[in-house]
């Protein structure tokens, strides 16, 4: 089993072949091939790791399984004594990718 740490729309993830992972938004539709290039770390089932300084030189494939939008949160104003109280809703988009080779 093969562990990488990729890094993507400012974030860190822990992957292996075979996951679904859901990260920020990126361009494409279900079914497209992505590579992720900033790899910081992977490790071969624990015989060989290599840490990048900063990053390695090789690739994460992955291909897009679908692009959707989280659940909605509330983000709530309020000021007490003013009668002033403001809802608003959010919906993150992410996209959701099956790693397939590391």
């Amino acid at each position: 089993m093969n562990l990488a740490i990729i890094k993507t729309g400012g974030k860190q993830y822990l992957v292996k072949e075979g996951d679904l992972v859901k990260i920020e938004k990126i361009p494409g539709v279900a079914g497209d091939a992505v590579s992720f290039d900033t790899l910081l770390l992977t490790d071969d089932k624990g015989s060989k790791v290599e840490v990048g300084t900063p990053v390695l030189k090789t690739k994460v494939e992955a291909t897009i399984v679908k692009q959707d939008r989280a659940d909605k949160i509330l983000v709530v104003k309020y000021k007490s004594k003013v009668r002033y109280k403001r809802n608003v809703g959010h919906r993150q988009p992410y996209t959701q990718v099956k790693i397939e080779k590391i």
